[in-house]
């Protein structure tokens, strides 16, 4: 009679568990066949025209990648985005050819950007790269991202700012450089230069920027002469007076080349400025001509 029970019991649990998988609902019993395949893991790319509240970094992560609008307070704007070679094996070190070309491309796309050279303001132009996993996982690209600053002097700092940069500095505009008062160092030097409005006494101007050589960086007076002959005939294009041996006794010149660290990256431009070393004056220079940029006699 025992033997019976157990027999019986056996053959019912047999049946319950018959009864429960077939209504399964349709399922058929493979949990993996029916979801549909994930999509390949791939690098993230940034934004064009986007802007980051936080300060520039050189190496930007996924996690650190946080753009918001132009239109709120930020530090830094990106103006393109440019990609390496597929094949490159690593991230372009310091003073690469790659990473030289990449900032001449920026250097291009930020002027159109912001509507005239960018060194033409109180800007500062720099190139974001993907971090080293970042590479691994397949990110070529480089940002190209843009800052004002306070003063393009010594101790610059970055300005908060909203609004966009796009067309910046296309016509007048609080950003661009134009007249200066100089502060003198030891000696009769400029030391630093002081933006003023022009109709106050000012004794510089900003008259261009001039594109230096690919060559190193100036370590000697007689790798200086370059720069300022170079600036000194912007200066007479600016003025209006001929580029001749007179020119150096009409004004004196100014130059602010890029630091060492930005010349091996590939910064090559110069920004000139004028400079009165005798005398104020109260007025732009620009197209002033001879009469306005007389040839000094003492």
């Amino acid at each position: 009679m025992r033997r019976a029970m157990t027999t019986l019991l056996a053959t019912a649990v047999t049946a319950v568990l018959l009864v429960g998988c077939a209504t399964s609902g349709g399922l058929d019993g493979d949990l993996t066949d029916d979801w549909a395949a994930l999509p390949p893991a791939t690098a993230f790319t940034p934004a064009v025209g986007v802007c980051q509240a936080a300060d520039f970094t050189e190496v930007v992560t996924l996690a650190a990648y946080q753009p918001i609008d132009c239109a709120g307070p930020h530090r830094v704007e990106t103006v393109h985005v440019g990609t390496f070679p597929a094949e490159r094996p690593a991230v372009p070190a310091t003073g690469s050819v790659e990473l030289r070309g990449a900032f001449a491309e920026c250097d291009t796309r930020a002027s159109a950007y912001v509507g005239d050279d960018w060194r033409a303001g109180r800007l500062r132009l720099s190139v974001a790269l993907p971090s080293g996993p970042g590479w691994t996982a397949g990110a070529r690209w480089y940002r190209c991202d843009v800052t004002e600053l306070t003063t393009v002097e010594t101790a610059a700092t970055v300005v908060v700012r909203s609004g966009s940069l796009r067309n910046a500095l296309k016509g007048a505009s609080r950003l661009r450089l134009g007249c200066q008062q100089s502060r003198g160092g030891a000696g009769r030097d400029v030391q630093t230069l002081v933006p003023v409005e022009c109709a106050g006494r000012h004794d510089a101007e900003f008259v261009g920027v001039w594109r230096a050589p690919d060559k190193p960086y100036p370590a000697k007076n007689a790798d200086w002469a370059p720069l300022y002959d170079g600036c000194r005939s912007l200066l007479g294009r600016y003025v209006g007076v001929p580029d001749d041996s007179d020119l150096r006794f009409r004004s004196g010149v100014v130059v602010r080349p890029p630091g060492a660290g930005r010349w091996r990256v590939g910064d090559r431009g110069v920004r000139c400025y004028l400079w009165l070393s005798d005398r104020t004056v109260t007025a732009s220079l620009k197209g002033a001509g001879p009469a306005g940029l007389p040839v000094r006699t003492k």
